[in-house]
């Protein structure tokens, strides 16, 4: 952090599109999403891939962007493409679907495997790689980034969930993941300190280290909110995507 702090401008900023709109079949229904490419990229690079749900508040109060672009100028991180997953329905924006996506749904994992993912491999400069995919969400995305590493583990490694909630859920979760063998994924997970989901997470976290996972934890003085998981898209980052890969 102190080196992204330190730079005074970026000198090279990244391009962020336009909604892009994807028909799902398994869904029945239309998304949206937004691209981030790199500043530099060309059509023959093939870039790890970093997908964001609720990708419409990370872009809007995250300020995500601005993080992407500071990291990679500062060359903290290696130039990766970003997909933001807008959880609203593009019809009608005050429809948000997360409650019915983001809870181990079969349907919306099959939506990335067989849709999304396919779409974004064929239009975008993307890693065909397990190994250099990532999956972020927070609150009830970032139970869905859990729900993934055991419903996709074939197309993610990467696992980043920021206050996953809510304790019921997580604790079904939980049992899952304590019933099966441990999974060839790379984790970071994250929980405020006050008025957020602790407890359950701090028993989440025992699991994931019982079983052996490759884990990365922090907390944060503050609650569930923009002031807990902004400070840490920089820790994301570094965690899944550092220039010179040997970060913990």
């Amino acid at each position: 952090m102190p080196l992204l702090a330190a730079k005074a401008a970026v000198t090279a900023e990244g391009t962020l599109s336009d909604n892009q709109r994807i028909t799902s079949e398994h869904l029945g229904y239309d998304l949206q999403y937004r691209v981030y490419l790199p500043p530099g990229v060309t059509a023959e690079d093939k870039l790890p891939t970093l997908y964001v749900t609720d990708g419409q508040a990370y872009i809007e109060e995250g300020r995500f962007k601005s993080v992407l672009d500071s990291a990679i100028d500062a060359g903290l991180v290696q130039p990766l493409l970003v997909i933001f997953l807008d959880s609203r329905n593009p019809d009608n924006l005050r429809e948000n679907r997360r409650n019915e996506l983001f809870m181990c749904n079969s349907d919306f994992a099959a939506f990335f495997a067989d849709e999304l993912i396919p779409a974004i491999s064929a239009t975008q400069p993307a890693s065909l790689l397990r190994e250099d995919r990532v999956v972020l969400g927070l609150s009830f995305g970032g139970l869905n980034s859990a729900c993934f590493g055991l419903l996709l583990p074939n197309l993610f490694e990467g696992i980043a969930m920021q206050s996953p909630a809510s304790d019921r859920h997580l604790a079904v979760v939980s049992e899952l993941y304590e019933k099966r063998p441990a999974l060839p994924l790379k984790m970071f997970l994250s929980v405020g300190t006050k008025n957020d989901n602790g407890g359950a997470v701090r028993r989440f976290k025992r699991i994931l280290e019982d079983k052996g996972y490759d884990l990365h934890y922090q907390t944060v003085r503050e609650g569930h909110n923009w002031d807990n998981w902004r400070p840490l898209l920089i820790d994301v980052l570094t965690r899944f995507f550092a220039e010179d890969s040997q970060t913990d």
